[in-house]
């Protein structure tokens, strides 16, 4: 027994509806993206609180590299070559394992 209406379905369609219409799309993108993420003020006020952490924790690294840089242990051994420089530096870890602080050249 054939049909002799054809079925149609209200999803299907026609020609002119292309699915990669150019103005559509363009449209619908550009609507999309500026209702997903909104302005760049609405971004700062939803992300405060990580803007704020991360801002903290570059200038506390900031301020860690200053000190580690100006005060960062001077080899005392660098003057010293070969033997001298071995015995120096032998001396200088039997004082540190004296003090209770183990040093890993």
């Amino acid at each position: 027994m054939a049909l002799d209406t054809v079925i149609t379905s209200p999803h299907r369609r026609t020609q002119s509806q292309s699915v990669f219409a150019p103005a559509t799309l363009k449209r619908q993108y550009s609507t999309r993206v500026a209702g997903e993420f909104g302005s760049f003020s609405t971004l700062v006020q939803r992300h405060r609180f990580l803007l704020t952490a991360l801002s903290l924790l570059a200038f506390l690294c900031i301020i860690y590299l200053y000190f580690a840089v100006t005060l960062g242990g001077s080899d005392t051994c660098s003057e010293f070559t070969g033997v001298q420089r071995a015995s120096c530096q032998l001396q200088l870890a039997k004082a540190s394992i004296a003090k209770g602080k183990l040093k890993v050249f």
